[in-house]
């Protein structure tokens, strides 16, 4: 699954750079997840870095509109990383 940024969001800018598919960005209010960049940091971490600096608990969360097997993920990540 690719990952959500919930209303709880403080904007504090400690996501964004630890994002290693640079798949966060400031939205109109709050940051936001590309799903289509989102790997849950398959490929480059044991879980997903914007999760574990993020400050406030349950505000990043699973995306139920993205659901992606860890196979479905990792080729996410070959394709974003590896592309010829």
């Amino acid at each position: 699954m690719a990952l959500l940024i919930t209303k709880k969001c403080i904007n504090c800018d400690m996501c964004e750079p630890e994002c290693p598919n640079q798949a966060i960005s400031m939205g109109e209010e709050i940051y936001v997840i590309d799903p289509w960049l989102c790997t849950e940091c398959v490929g480059h971490y044991d879980t997903p870095t914007c999760m574990s600096v993020c400050p406030i608990d349950n505000t990043i969360v699973t995306d139920p509109a993205h659901n992606e097997t860890r196979e479905q993920l990792w080729e996410k990540f070959v394709l974003i990383h590896h592309a010829v």
